[in-house]
């Protein structure tokens, strides 16, 4: 259990961050990005959540908000510290690992089983829970980019690239699912203000 007594350090104030290893790196490093974004989708999912509480899929959010802090010290863990020459977690590391991914995808399915298929895309809008869940999908779409930018300059465990990409998905059918199965969604209609008066 990690235990904080103190919340400030100084030890950032010249502009770097330690690593899980002890390493330090600057704030604004490509790994730094991906923590921050990883930690904003993860604010933005418990405002969702907030829509949720109570409800049949507030058990699953709470999940998955517990995985993106495990992602978040995924991405903290350089690879092969800790003696470690692999993406496999240890006792000392760890790392999203493919249950979690697998976790997701069947999750998906069962929100997807009652849905109707779209034949137009989406405004993120409809009721409020559907609304707060699509900004928490474009919040894992940001940290999704911040992940695959870190990853085109340092090996990263391809389970973390997974999960992220997976969990967009997710959000998107949730976000359907809130807006009574998709009967509230709002369609995208092309061009429908171009000849609009004011």
């Amino acid at each position: 259990m990690v235990k904080l007594n103190k919340i400030y350090t100084r030890t950032g104030d010249d502009g770097s961050t330690g690593l899980v290893d002890g390493s330090r790196v600057a704030k604004h490093a490509a790994r730094m990005d991906a923590i921050g974004a990883v930690d904003e989708a993860n604010s933005a999912l418990g405002l969702a959540a907030v829509s949720l509480q109570g409800g049949a899929h507030a058990p699953d959010v709470e999940r998955i908000q517990n995985d993106l802090f495990d992602l978040g010290a995924d991405i903290a863990t350089p690879l092969g510290e800790f003696g470690g020459s692999d993406f496999e977690p240890s006792e000392m590391v760890l790392r999203i690992v493919a249950p979690q991914v697998d976790w997701l995808e069947t999750a998906i399915d069962a929100l997807n089983a009652d849905l109707q298929p779209l034949t137009s895309f989406i405004l993120p809008g409809g009721s409020e829970a559907a609304a707060r869940t699509h900004i928490a999908r474009a919040s894992v779409r940001r940290a999704e980019r911040a992940l695959t930018a870190m990853a085109a300059e340092e090996p990263t465990n391809p389970q973390a690239l997974a999960y992220i990409n997976r969990l967009s998905d997710y959000l998107f059918v949730l976000a359907r699912v809130l807006n009574d199965n998709g009967t509230r969604d709002v369609k995208w209609v092309p061009g429908a203000s171009r000849g609009a008066k004011r």
